[in-house]
This record gives structure tokens, sequence and C-alpha cells, in this order.
């Protein structure tokens, strides 16, 4: 049987289809809107491009959808907020195979039941430019995380999800292979990866903890701000200082990174740290939590890693060397 295109079916027929067995239903408007026991509405969206955030050489469509729920829900866990609607836009070309974008939605929709998002939508554009993801997502968050919410002081402990550098490694390696078979004209072979599955699979399906806003507002542990880490670790750390009007202090060895992450740095010639702050794709949660709760948080958030502290403004964005040395942190742009 011949794969059908979207120019074959329409959109109205592809969407219908997309939605069958989901348990979703398509929803026209997804506005959250908070009853009166209820606080506050968050917001967070992205936009994907084929070609610059991914490359679907080697990419897994599903994969890919999963990444993509996962890159507009960060923002929203960062917020200490609950996932509660996604609004999903695919600018496809009309000559796309339907059973492909299906694989695509399979994994936006894997990810949207993981983090609890109760409605669903779902828009398709024609594209000329390759494919192009948008998802604009929303959550609510609690009256009482609000008022449990401490004002920022020095000292506060700056602390992270997970290891660093690995998602920037894994795209490394995958570019490299990428290479290696466009320059093989006979032996087309899939080359052996299961050594580096690990780090690859931070890069092409990043996870995060559904339960972690949950966690800490059962703790009684409210970060007084909390920023989605999936630009590098000098982005978030550049923006908490603004934000926050304090200074920040990152110490080098207090750095979390994944085994295999220094060899494949000496294999690529790239310092793993400048991969931590400057790679992106981590997809990790950077929260400051309050110098009072140190102990029950090292207790209760054994997969945190607590990387730094909050000092004085005039220190700015530091990066402290294990001799002692504070080395400014900067944020790198494009090239």
């Amino acid at each position: 049987m011949a794969e059908q295109t979207f120019s074959e079916l329409g959109r109205i027929e592809a969407i219908s289809r997309l939605f069958e067995g989901t348990g979703y239903s398509q929803c026209g408007h997804c506005t959250l809107h908070t009853g009166k026991n209820t606080g506050s509405v968050v917001h967070s969206s992205v936009l994907m491009t084929e070609g610059i955030d991914f490359d679907l050489t080697y990419f897994p469509l599903k994969h890919l959808g999963y990444k993509a729920v996962i890159e507009a829900t960060g923002e929203i866990y960062a917020a200490m907020a609950h996932p509660r609607t996604l609004a999903v836009r695919l600018a496809v070309s009309s000559k796309t195979d339907f059973d492909r974008v299906r694989e695509l939605w399979d994994g936006v929709v894997t990810a949207a039941k993981e983090h609890g998002y109760e409605e669903l939508s779902l828009d398709l554009m024609p594209s000329v430019n390759g494919l192009v993801i948008g998802m604009a997502s929303s959550g609510e968050r609690q009256t009482l995380t609000e008022k449990r919410r401490l004002p920022a002081k020095s000292m506060d402990l700056i602390c992270v999800s997970g290891s660093l550098g690995a998602a920037f490694m894994g795209m490394q390696i995958l570019e490299g292979e990428k290479q290696k078979f466009l320059k093989r004209k006979t032996d087309r072979s899939q080359p052996d990866l299961s050594d580096h599955k690990l780090i690859i699979g931070e890069y092409l399906k990043p996870e995060i903890n559904p339960t972690y806003v949950t966690q800490l507002e059962e703790a009684e542990i409210i970060p007084s701000y909390g920023y989605f880490v999936n630009r590098g670790l000098a982005d978030a750390v550049k923006r908490l200082v603004q934000d926050s009007g304090f200074g920040a202090k990152i110490y080098v060895e207090r750095l979390p990174f994944a085994g295999g992450t220094f060899d494949l740095g000496k294999r690529f010639d790239i310092d793993p740290i400048s991969a931590a702050f400057n790679g992106g794709d981590d997809c990790r949660l950077l929260f400051t939590i309050p110098i009072g709760k140190h102990d029950r948080f090292r207790h209760d958030f054994q997969t945190f890693d607590i990387i730094g502290h909050l000092a004085r403004p005039e220190v700015g964005a530091a990066l402290v060397t294990p001799e002692g040395v504070e080395l400014p942190i900067t944020a790198q742009g494009w090239k």
C-alpha cells in the first residue's frame, strides 16, 4: 500500500487521524483557566527548525517529537508549575509522507502523557524549507507555592538536576558519523554506537523527572529562582544574575559530568567544561535553594548537584577554579 501524503489527505482528515487512539481529542482553544484556589498561569513556547535544531539524517522522528515537548515543558517546571495544556504546530511539505509525521506525533503524545498534559491541540501548516515544530505550553502554579517562596539571599545554593555537556558531546558523535557516512561511496552500513548509547541518548531523547515540582512542594523547599538549562549553563547563570541582582559563584569541581564525557572531549578536542557552559541541549533544571534548606535538600534530592551559590552583586557571574581563581562567565552567541 502506497504511503499517503498530506496533499492527498488534506489538513482536517490528517489531524483527525493523528488523534485517533491517543486518548486526547483536538482542543479548539486550550485556554487554561485557574480556579479560586489556584495560583497563576505560566506559559512557555519553543520553535525548532530542521537544519538548525535537528538533523533528520540521524534524528529518529519519535525521539524528535518527544524532545520538542521536553523543550517546551522545561520552562514550566523551572517556574515551579504543573503542565496543563499543549498546543502543537507542525509545518510540513505537502509531499511529506503521513506515516512519518505520525511517527513524530507519537513522540509528542508519549511525552504529553508522561508529563500530565490534560489538553492537546494540533495545527498543520505548509513549509517549503523543511520541517518546523512549534510548541506552546501552559502550566499552573499553586497559590501555596507562591506564598512559600522566600526572597533570594547571598549564599543560597545553586543546583542542577543532572550532568552537563553530554548532549553536546552526543551531537558531536552523530555529526562525525554523518560525515563518515556521506564520504563512503560503497559501504553504507550503520555504525556501531553502542558504547556511547547513554551520551547520545542525552541529545536525542532528554528526559525530565515529571515529579520534581510535586516533590519540592511536599518537602516545602521552594526555589527562589528557576531556569531551564537548554542553551548552556552560562546562559542560565547569567540570567540568574540579571534577574536576582546577586552575583553567582559556580565551582568547577562541583560540575556533574556523565561517564565518558572527558574521553570524548579528548577525541573531539573539546573542553567538557566549555561544553557544559556553552554546548546547549542538556535539558536540565537549575534552581536556587534557600541555604537554610541545605540539609534536607541534600538528603531528599540526591539526583541534584549543588554547583555553587549566590554571592554579592559585585561578584557578577564567576567560575571558581580549584585553585580559587574567579573567572568571568560569558555566554557565547552564534557563529
